[in-house]
């Protein structure tokens, strides 16, 4: 399993990668600037070189970039519009020059204009920021909870977008489980988790997602509230995030944790959570041998003490 955090860059990108190590990171996030806006600082070359052999020596495969919250690509005001798809193309080829394999972004709100005409100028921006480029960064659309008049909340949106854009086979998808879980999508469950994945299969296509930020919820389910919250703390609970993290057609999806921190702490505690529901049953602690009756005969076997919900 590939599981990292989103590391923050105070300190620098070198620091970024100490401190994705130090917490035992198998693939990392990170913003490449301040994600609120203001100028970006140049990315020196030698110093993004020297970032990019620690992380690959490091193991930290994929890196992904998340974009600035600040862009809007749906948006219907074309002054907005324009410097949104300034900035996303900024973005990307920052995400490029740090060999990021993914850009990961939010595809904004369409502020009244309607859902179809904001999706055609979310993929009209990115298809600009992708022509005549032949970076190997891949761009990732995210859902959303669906607050407001936020798009990306149902996978055919998301479909939508990847299906307008001219290079698709150069966007994927990245899928946030606090956001399923607050716009409707009934991860919380074992059938409910099901029908997702096979709804998102119909819809876009399982080979089209290529990271999951894994966060649990503080806010109840549909409540199209963005509220990110430590992992089996929240409404979505453990034994979701257990058949999450093992299930069959997710299990080779790296996962990245959005939980909320004031230090490398909390990310301790939600990364050995996570490692933990991702062990085997007969691996947990509380698991014991008791005999298995086979056809009349005793046999050696182990059952757990844990229910597995």
């Amino acid at each position: 399993m590939r599981l990292g955090v989103h590391v923050p860059i105070a300190g620098g990108l070198l620091e970024a990668v100490e401190r994705a190590k130090r917490l035992g990171c198998t693939t990392m996030q990170i913003f490449s600037h301040s994600p609120r806006g203001g100028t970006p600082p140049a990315l020196d070359p030698e110093l993004v070189e020297r970032f990019d052999a620690a992380r690959r020596a490091a193991g930290l495969e994929p890196l992904a970039v998340h974009g600035p919250y600040i862009i809007n690509l749906a948006s219907p005001e074309a002054a907005m519009w324009r410097r949104s798809a300034a900035l996303y193309r900024d973005e990307y080829a920052r995400a490029s020059l740090l060999k990021a394999q993914y850009l990961v972004t939010h595809v904004g709100s369409h502020r009244g204009d309607g859902e179809a005409a904001g999706l055609a100028r979310v993929a009209r921006a990115i298809t600009q920021a992708l022509a005549g480029t032949s970076s190997d960064t891949m761009a990732l659309l995210e859902n959303t909870a669906g607050s407001g008049q936020g798009l990306g909340y149902r996978f055919e949106q998301l479909a939508a977008i990847r299906n307008a854009v001219a290079a698709r086979e150069r966007v994927g998808i990245c899928l946030d489980t606090a956001h399923l879980f607050a716009a409707g999508y009934p991860i919380h469950t074992p059938d409910g988790l099901e029908r997702t994945v096979d709804e998102f299969d119909r819809a876009v296509g399982l080979e089209h997602l290529k990271l999951i930020h894994l966060n649990d919820s503080k806010v109840p389910f549909e409540s199209r509230v963005d509220r990110h919250w430590h992992i089996g703390q929240g409404h979505i609970g453990s034994a979701a995030f257990r058949r999450i993290v093992t299930h069959r057609r997710l299990k080779d999806v790296p996962f990245i944790l959005e939980t909320p921190k004031s230090g490398d702490a909390e990310d301790r505690r939600n990364l050995a959570t996570v490692r933990r529901l991702a062990r085997p049953a007969r691996s947990r602690p509380g698991s014991a041998s008791i005999p298995v009756r086979h056809r009349g005969r005793v046999l050696a076997g182990r059952a757990s003490t844990h229910t597995r919900a």
